[in-house]
């Protein structure tokens, strides 16, 4: 199994399975986690604001 950072802020939404690309483990969280009851919210990477939303159609937009 693989060991995450627990430092990280969502370290808690981390699930106990992960699945692999190219061999490394890639965390997979459900968005219901990730949203936290809200429809839209920020990312900020490197400095920059991204933006997450659900649309209308339940699907996911980032944008920058």
């Amino acid at each position: 199994m693989a060991e995450f950072d627990t430092t990280n802020p969502l370290a808690a939404a981390l699930p106990a399975k992960v699945h692999s690309v190219h061999g490394k483990p890639v965390p997979r969280l459900k968005s219901q986690e990730l949203m936290q009851q809200s429809r839209e919210l920020e990312i900020d990477h490197e400095g920059r604001i991204y933006r997450l939303r659900v649309t209308q159609l339940n699907k996911l937009i980032l944008t920058a």
